[in-house]
């Protein structure tokens, strides 16, 4: 057990955790293929969560197999990359946390792009020195980081992977080569897609000869994706980075016809996977572990809950107006500093201890008022703040929601919480041998400066940009695991990370009720609710509170699986095509 998390967990108090749950056994799937939106997944053995059910198969596949939940992430992550290229795959990035039964032990692994050495800090500045349009910034090779999906996926293989590598490309091999059915989802997307249709050979790929979109049920073939994953089945991840496939992806992004790159050989070459201690910190009486910078997600969902726990949300109704008021006065705050601290932690000297110190928590959560919106959150003053923090400006990047979420149980109760992405819908929209690359660089700041001083998030040479990606595990006093769980979703995701721990434990619902809540909260403007839902109908009780509001589509991605004495419980997100499957 690492020494934070052993730290940590001394302060917790409370027994085991079980929300409750019934003989294992096979959720029923509604008719679509999706999730139950009611009924959570029960298991004995070992389970598999993600956004298609064909990446959750083939995850299955591999943990009877005898393989570990690191083994089923790789399987599922390939499989995803095939049949949800709009959301990841081997042309972006990842981040993965990691939780050992044997010892333990929980560690994190940093799998994020890296902006190319030739990157500067006015990459998303026009020819006024004004901020480029999102998209104008995304389509093309300006926006394309290094990515880093295969190092990652090939150094926790390394040391955690039970099967051999090339057993875990084959389901996706197999897949690629006969085909698979376009999904309800996928085929949405490309209808209301502007950009991709104008790109080659995306265009050619996801659309017909007359332009019309690729519709569901569509039989999609992807030989060249089967060929690509054959070779990196064969030869490892050195084959992507290196080799005629690293030269095809440097031509794709040098020679974009919109936005050309500066991405090198040596930038992907050079590339390296990180492990990171994880960030920790005490929610009432469990322990919460998540990703440290350069993501802000782990940072920003444990400052929430260190918020949250001064107040009892057991003893208010699920997602009623007090509950939804304290929830998002809490983000609203956690946001604030957000914008101005966090970025890549070996760049910037990030205030990590100081932002979930617990005295500065309480105090920050004295600022909320039962009843009473107190507006515009400013960022705090954190303990152990370098002094040249106090000249950072405010971020202004936008994190669109695309990403995908993978978690697995093994037999030997090691799990895993993977998000993974190429960033916006369809990335850069370039199309390299059957896979997209990603536009990650469009989560840094475009403007480097705010009114006069540095964004910590600005583009650097080789920095990873900032990312709101939280892959989350929950653990009991004594160190053993609670819950793996994670979401797609953009600047979103904290929020919705959030809402699903607290469903489960203050609220004490099983992890798919959890997961279908209606999303509500702030990400540092107005409290947002989610369109279509239950949660519309706390607007005018909120706006009687002080509360700016907007009601949202929020199409996230949960995947969560809770771990207890009667075996393991999993959810899948309604929102999207996902699935929980286990024996």
């Amino acid at each position: 057990m690492s020494s934070a998390l052993k730290s940590l967990a001394i302060l917790a108090l409370a027994a085991w955790l079980w929300p409750g749950g019934a003989q294992a056994q096979r959720a029923p799937e509604a008719p679509s293929g999706r999730a139950s939106a009611t009924v959570a997944t029960q298991a004995k053995r070992h389970m598999v969560a993600a956004a298609n059910p064909h990446a959750v198969e083939a995850g299955l596949k591999m943990l009877r197999q005898g393989g570990s939940a690191i083994d089923a992430a790789i399987a599922a992550q390939l499989v995803l990359n095939l049949v949800e290229p709009q959301s990841s795959g081997i042309g972006g990035g990842a981040f993965i946390l990691h939780y050992r039964a044997a010892d333990k032990s929980t560690t994190s692994f940093d799998g994020r792009e890296t902006a190319p050495a030739a990157a500067e800090p006015t990459r998303f500045l026009d020819a006024e020195g004004k901020p480029l349009k999102f998209l104008d910034a995304v389509v093309g090779g300006r926006s394309v980081g290094v990515p880093g999906l295969l190092r990652v996926l090939e150094k926790t293989h390394g040391l955690y992977g039970k099967l051999p590598w090339n057993t875990l490309f084959q389901p996706a091999i197999t897949l690629a080569s006969e085909g698979f059915a376009v999904s309800p989802r996928l085929a949405t997307l490309l209808a209301g897609e502007k950009a991709l249709p104008r790109v080659e050979p995306a265009s050619a790929y996801f659309y017909r000869p007359d332009g019309t979109p690729l519709p569901a049920g569509h039989r999609l073939v992807n030989r060249p994706l089967a060929e690509v994953f054959g070779l990196i089945a064969a030869d490892g991840a050195g084959a992507f980075y290196t080799g005629d496939l690293a030269r095809d992806i440097v031509a794709t992004v040098t020679h974009a016809p919109a936005n050309p790159g500066d991405l090198t050989l040596a930038d992907l070459a050079g590339y390296q996977a990180v492990e990171r201690a994880p960030v920790c910190g005490p929610y009432r009486v469990w322990v919460v572990c998540g990703m440290g910078p350069p993501s802000s997600g782990g940072l920003t969902v444990l400052q929430i809950l260190g918020m949250l726990q001064e107040f009892d949300l057991k003893a208010m109704p699920p997602l009623s107006a007090e509950a939804v008021h304290v929830m998002a006065e809490a983000m609203r705050l956690a946001y604030a500093d957000r914008g101005l601290y966090m970025a890549d932690g070996d760049f910037v000297k990030v205030p990590v201890k100081g932002l979930i110190d617990a005295g500065y928590l309480k105090s920050r959560a004295a600022l909320i008022q039962p009843g009473k919106a107190f507006g515009k959150a400013q960022p705090g003053e954190p303990p152990q703040k370098d002094a040249a923090l106090h000249d950072w400006g405010q971020d202004d990047s936008l994190e669109l929601p695309s990403t995908s979420q993978i978690v697995a149980v093994d037999g030997e109760g090691n799990a895993v919480s993977m998000t993974t992405t190429i960033e916006d819908q369809f990335g850069s929209r370039l199309m390299v041998r059957g896979f997209l690359l990603n536009n990650e660089l469009t989560d840094f700041a475009f403007s480097p400066t705010d009114q006069g001083k540095p964004v910590a998030n600005r583009v650097e040479p080789r920095k990873r940009p900032r990312s709101s990606m939280a892959p989350t595990l929950v653990f009991d006093r004594d160190g053993r695991l609670v819950m793996t769980v994670g979401s797609p979703g953009g600047s979103a995701i904290i929020n919705y990370v959030v809402k699903t721990i607290v469903g489960v434990l203050d609220w004490q619902m099983d992890i798919q009720q959890a997961i279908a809540l209606p999303n509500v909260g702030s990400r540092g403007g107005a409290t947002e609710l989610e369109k279509g839902t239950s949660a519309e109908a706390l607007k005018p009780a909120l706006e009687a509170m002080g509360h700016m509001v907007a009601v949202l589509d929020f199409t996230s991605g949960i995947q969560g699986i809770v771990l207890g004495p009667q075996g393991l419980s999993g959810g899948a997100d309604p929102r999207r095509e996902g699935v929980a499957l286990g024996d």
